[in-house]
């Protein structure tokens, strides 16, 4: 193998490991987003709820 060979094969390795790091990335974004809109949910729901067992004056 000579060098340009072994320079592109490092570069394509490179950036397979770029693309998977990305991805992993990307995932823990999408997760951490989703536990926050399902936090929000609980959080509004339970307002709601404690906003209709106010009694209501006359």
């Amino acid at each position: 193998m000579n060098s340009d060979q072994a320079q592109k094969r490092a570069e394509k390795l490179f950036k397979k490991e770029e693309r998977a790091q990305d991805g992993r990335q990307a995932m823990v974004e999408y997760k951490a987003h989703g536990l926050a809109v399902r936090e929000k949910t609980v959080r509004l729901k339970a307002l709601r709820l404690a906003k209709g067992a106010l009694p209501l004056s006359a």
